[in-house]
């Protein structure tokens, strides 16, 4: 059942930029620091205040009181109440198309010479690199994989040149019950499952075939280079 917003939407809104464009726009609703990665965050499902926190280990109470207050008051996201009367915070429908645009930005980014993908990531953003990542051409046939990080658990089906995920029970052809940030050297730096299994930083169960031919359809883009100076 829905809640009311966090904070009712204000009559005229401070703008960041004299800008009639569109992406001037999205940067006003979510520029701030913080707010793009709380829409991460919530791309899988409502999420209660302390599981963003735990997601978003850098950002204090306070500051994601805020964001939330704003991204609610711009309705890109609402208060809901979760089972057991817990409250919780999801995206709105609006909210959930700017997964494209996330996606987009996130395969541009990774082409900078800057990327490092062996920083810590959330469970919910190796789930989001896995959509923005995978290339279904590769893949032959549909598969399920399931995917468990602590508390939080993740379904992948790939099928129909698609990969949709969501928050369930792990199961499926392979199960990676592991880490995020192993899931990523398992992912993109091809670490193979065995040495992370004798490594103790996963635990797999299933289809060791199906696992590989899953891993096989990610790859990091080629990075940008600049162009050569002018003689």
């Amino acid at each position: 059942m829905k809640l009311e917003n966090v904070t009712k939407r204000p009559a005229a809104r401070e703008r960041w930029y004299d800008d009639a464009c569109g992406t001037a726009l999205a940067m006003e609703l979510l520029g701030e620091r913080w707010a793009l990665l709380i829409v991460r965050e919530l791309m899988f499902g409502p999420r209660r205040f302390t599981e963003l926190r735990a997601g978003l280990p850098g950002i204090s109470a306070n500051v994601l009181t805020q964001r939330l207050e704003r991204l609610a008051a711009t309705a890109v996201l609402e208060k809901v109440e979760l089972p057991g009367r817990a409250t919780g915070y999801a995206l709105t429908e609006w909210g959930y198309e700017a997964e494209p645009a996330i996606m987009t930005l996130g395969r541009w980014a990774a082409r900078s010479p800057d990327h490092d993908p062996t920083l810590p990531l959330s469970a919910a953003s190796m789930m989001m690199s896995l959509r923005t990542m995978v290339d279904v051409s590769r893949a032959r046939g549909p598969m399920t994989i399931g995917f468990l990080f602590g508390r939080d658990s993740f379904v992948a089906r790939l099928a129909d040149g698609a990969l949709p995920i969501e928050r369930a029970p792990a199961f499926g052809d392979a199960v990676f019950d592991t880490d995020p940030q192993t899931m990523a050297a398992i992912v993109y730096g091809k670490l193979p499952i065995a040495a992370a299994e004798a490594a103790g930083s996963l635990r797999f169960g299933g289809d060791r075939a199906a696992a590989e031919a899953f891993i096989d359809l990610f790859h990091l883009p080629a990075k940008a280079t600049a162009a050569p100076a002018a003689g």
